[in-house]
């Protein structure tokens, strides 16, 4: 039975969600099923978009799978992770940390509240149709500019007819597996690479080939040798080795793809967020045979609260959507879409996107000088420059459980590459985006003790 407080600051879908991780971590065995979000919902007397929330959150960070017409389970790929944690004799630590380096978060207080609030009401005071089913595809008025704004910031060639609003990167993936499922059977996906491409295409039963990471992105030998016919690659800043791929390489790997008859799936992540040079234009804008699926996001130019994602399909992958039961029904909120369509038809997302770019450089190069300052020659920067977060590696003998015992000692919320990446590239994910400045000098200097006692 979970404690959840409604008078508490913490939101209901926080709580929900770290007593699940709690419960998950000590009572539940690789594989065991959860509770349904029905079941939950009723039983706590809570809403079923706040089990959802906790659940997708658990989801993402690769605690429990889903399992189609089943329900979700503890997941197999990092239960050891968690089992070894639990063998420690140490006790368990409060969910709340001094300090939390996750890789991917924004200040709430960057988020522009303001300007949101006032055109969400000038959204619901214009004539729009409550009383009928939105564009299952999305609002025109919003593909549109978001067309624009990729035309001009990111090289992407495409008309908003070839835009499908989705609630995010999981809906966009899950859509594209159930769209290509009748004709293609191999998924390849960078090694190391994101685990949530891997996770939903595994869910759809696809075999899964692993494609090598060499300094140049996705190995071109490595896709020869499998079989993939759809490639998940993340081109402009490989996650999580932050390689760039050459405008040569890419041309190379288009001729390549089109010649298997593949489809790319390009996840331009991190493009909004450039500190010290800009990005190559997107894979897609170089794309002759209409072969890339472009995939995007507003969780980190914007609030990964909003929940808003897109896809630009090529043709055929665009008429088999609209011959889809998908097609028919909204992703996303009908509010929510027209106060995004206004925040960027005014020119606030521009505003924004260049505030929040000068805002995380400052973060960033604080956090990456005030690492080499107190970390000097024991470690070394493998990937900077962009995003929220810095990847670091020891340069010295280092031991890894120590680290993280140590740091679950102090109260230190740490991220390490190989748990959510697979492969054996390992790396601690230093994210600052969530951080004030004066919070980051102060958790690298108690990250600094917790470093140096795991060397050796």
């Amino acid at each position: 039975m979970y404690i959840l407080n409604e008078k508490s600051k913490t939101p209901l879908h926080l709580q929900l969600y770290n007593a699940l991780k709690d419960d998950i971590s000590t009572h539940y065995q690789a594989g065991e099923k959860l509770p349904s979000i029905r079941k939950v919902a009723t039983l706590y007397n809570l809403s079923k978009t706040t089990v959802e929330s906790a659940y997708t959150q658990l989801y993402a960070e690769g605690y429990i799978e889903s399992r189609p017409k089943s329900g979700y389970y503890v997941s197999e790929l990092y239960f050891d992770t968690f089992a070894s944690e639990n063998l420690d004799t140490t006790p368990a630590h409060s969910p709340n940390y001094t300090y939390d380096f996750f890789p991917a978060q924004l200040c709430a207080e960057d988020f522009p509240l303001k300007t949101w609030k006032r055109l969400a009401t000038k959204a619901l005071q214009e004539t729009t149709d409550f009383g009928s089913y939105p564009d299952g595809q999305g609002e025109l008025a919003l593909r549109e500019q978001i067309a624009k704004y990729l035309m001009v910031s990111r090289g992407v060639v495409c008309r908003a007819e070839q835009i499908v609003i989705t609630s995010g990167f999981i809906d966009s993936m899950r859509l594209l597996a159930s769209l290509l499922k009748k004709t293609h059977t191999h998924f390849g996906i960078e090694h190391p690479g994101y685990h949530i491409a891997h996770k939903v295409f595994d869910e759809f039963g696809y075999d899964i080939d692993y494609i090598d990471i060499d300094d140049k992105g996705v190995s071109l030998q490595s896709i020869e040798q499998s079989k993939a016919q759809i490639l998940y690659i993340t081109p402009s800043h490989q996650y999580p080795t932050g390689v760039n791929m050459p405008i040569s390489h890419r041309h190379k790997l288009l001729e390549l793809m089109h010649h298997r008859k593949g489809l790319i799936i390009e996840d331009d992540y991190d493009s909004e967020l450039r500190y010290t040079t800009r990005p190559i234009p997107a894979l897609q804008g170089l794309d002759k045979y209409d072969s890339v699926a472009y995939l995007g996001t507003f969780s980190k130019s914007l609030s990964p609260a909003v929940r808003v994602g897109y896809m630009v399909l090529p043709q055929w992958l665009l008429a088999r959507y609209k011959e889809s039961y998908d097609a028919h029904f909204a992703k996303v909120s009908l509010s929510t879409q027209k106060t995004l369509e206004l925040f960027m038809a005014e020119g606030h997302y521009d505003r924004h996107i260049r505030k929040m770019r000068t805002l995380n450089r400052k973060k960033h190069n604080l956090m990456r000088d005030t690492l080499k300052a107190t970390l000097g020659d024991t470690m070394q920067i493998v990937s900077d420059g962009g995003g929220l977060a810095i990847l670091i590696h020891p340069t010295v003998p280092f031991d890894w459980k120590k680290f993280k015992r140590l740091a679950e000692d102090v109260r230190i919320k740490i991220y390490l590459a190989k748990e959510r990446c697979g492969g054996e590239f390992e790396a601690v994910r230093m994210g600052f985006g969530g951080l004030s400045e004066e919070e980051i000098l102060e958790g690298v200097e108690v990250f600094e003790k917790v470093w140096r006692k795991a060397i050796g």
